[in-house]
C-alpha cells in the first residue's frame, strides 16, 4: 500500500485511493529469517565457549582473535533477532512506522563493534609480531579447521535469510569474517608446524583485522546514510526530478526529500507546482495518480507524499523551503 496525499491550497485536500502492490513487500519474512540466525546462533555460541578455552591453552593470539571475533557474531545476531523482533511491531501513537527504523541501529552497533575490536585486536597483533610467544601450531590448526565447518554452516544458513534487510547482512558479515579469519589462523597453524616461525599467528591476526575493518566500515557507512536520512545511493535526485516534471501541466518541483526509513523502504516527498487550471478542472487528482505511479513504477518508491501546488502559491513559499 502507498501512502501518497496532495493538499491543496484552497482547503481541499486531495488523497490518490490507496494502491496494492502484491508483488512488493517491505516487511521483514521474520519466521523464516529468525529461523536461519538462530541456527547460526546456536552454532556459533557452541564453538565460541570451546574456541576460548583452546586460546588459552595454546596461547595463539589469532585463535583468541577470532574467539573475540565470534562473540561480537554471538551479540550480532541476538541484536539482529531482537531488532527484527521490533521492526515487527505495529505503527502505532507517536511511532507512525513503528520500530522499523531498529535494525538500522543494530546494524550500525554490528559496525562501530567490529571497528573497536580491530583497532584492539589490531594493537596486539602488532606488537606481537615484535615479540612473538610461543603457539601450539598443532592444537590451533585442528580448531581453525573445526571453526571453519562451524562458520561455514553458519554462513550458510544466514545466507538463506532476506539479506536486503541491513540488519541481517550486518550479522552475515560478521559471520563471513570471522570464516576468512579461521581459514588465516588454520594457514598461520601450518606455517608454524613447518617452519617455527611464531610470528605467522600475528599476521593472522592482521589479515582478520583488514578484515573486520573493511565489513565494519561498510556496515558503518550504510547505516550512517539511513540514519541522517541521505537519498539512497542508487537514486539519482536529478533523474527523479525529471521523471516528475513529464506530466502535462508540471510546471516545477521543489523540496524533493528522499530517505530510507529502513532496508528496502524508501520513502519521498515534494512539492509540485502545476498550472493554475488544474484546480478548476479537476486534473490535479488525475496528476497526483500520475505523479505516485511515476514514482513507484521507476524507482520501486510506494511511501511518497506530494504537494500539488498552483503556480500562483509560489510566491506564498517560506524562503526557508522554497528553491
Amino acid at each position: 500500500m502507498s501512502l501518497c496525499s496532495g493538499a491543496d491550497p484552497h482547503g481541499a485536500s486531495e488523497s490518490a485511493d490507496p494502491h496494492s502492490h502484491d508483488g512488493h513487500s517491505h516487511t521483514i519474512s521474520a519466521d523464516a529469517d529468525r529461523r536461519y540466525l538462530w541456527i547460526a546462533l546456536g552454532l556459533l555460541s557452541a564453538f565460541m565457549v570451546g574456541e576460548v578455552i583452546t586460546a588459552f591453552i595454546s596461547g595463539s593470539l589469532a585463535l583468541l582473535s577470532d574467539a573475540a571475533h565470534m562473540l561480537s557474531d554471538v551479540a550480532a545476531i541476538g541484536a539482529a533477532l531482537w531488532a527484527m523482533h521490533l521492526a515487527a511491531q505495529p505503527a502505532r501513537g507517536k511511532w507512525t512506522f513503528g520500530w522499523k527504523r531498529a535494525e538500522i541501529l543494530s546494524a550500525a552497533g554490528n559496525g562501530i563493534t567490529l571497528l573497536v575490536l580491530a583497532v584492539i585486536l589490531g594493537v596486539e597483533a602488532i606488537r606481537r609480531l615484535f615479540d612473538p610467544p610461543q603457539v601450539t601450531g598443532g592444537l590451533v590448526l585442528v580448531v581453525a579447521l573445526i571453526g571453519m565447518v562451524v562458520n561455514i554452516a553458519a554462513a550458510a544458513s544466514m545466507a538463506r535469510a532476506n539479506r536486503s534487510s541491513l540488519n541481517v547482512e550486518g550479522a552475515y558479515q560478521h559471520v563471513l569474517t570471522d570464516l576468512y579469519g579461521f581459514i588465516g589462523t588454520a594457514v598461520a597453524a601450518v606455517v608454524i608446524l613447518l617452519t617455527g616461525w611464531m610470528r605467522a599467528d600475528a599476521v593472522a591476526s592482521l589479515v582478520v583485522v583488514a578484515l573486520m575493518l573493511r565489513a565494519g566500515w561498510s556496515l558503518t557507512r550504510d547505516s550512517g546514510r539511513v540514519l541522517m536520512e541521505a537519498a539512497p545511493s542508487e537514486v539519482d535526485l536529478l533523474d527523479v526530478t525529471d521523471h516528475l516534471l513529464e506530466p502535462e501541466h508540471v510546471v516545477s518541483v521543489h523540496d524533493l526529500h528522499v530517505w530510507t526509513v529502513t532496508s528496502s523502504l524508501p520513502a519521498l516527498s515534494a512539492h509540485v507546482v502545476v498550472e493554475d487550471e488544474c484546480f478548476t478542472d479537476g486534473h490535479s487528482a488525475r496528476l497526483l495518480d500520475e505523479l505516485q505511479a511515476c514514482i513507484a513504477g521507476h524507482f520501486d518508491v510506494e511511501h511518497s507524499t506530494f504537494q500539488i501546488e498552483p503556480v500562483s502559491h509560489v510566491d506564498h513559499e517560506s524562503t526557508a523551503h522554497a528553491h
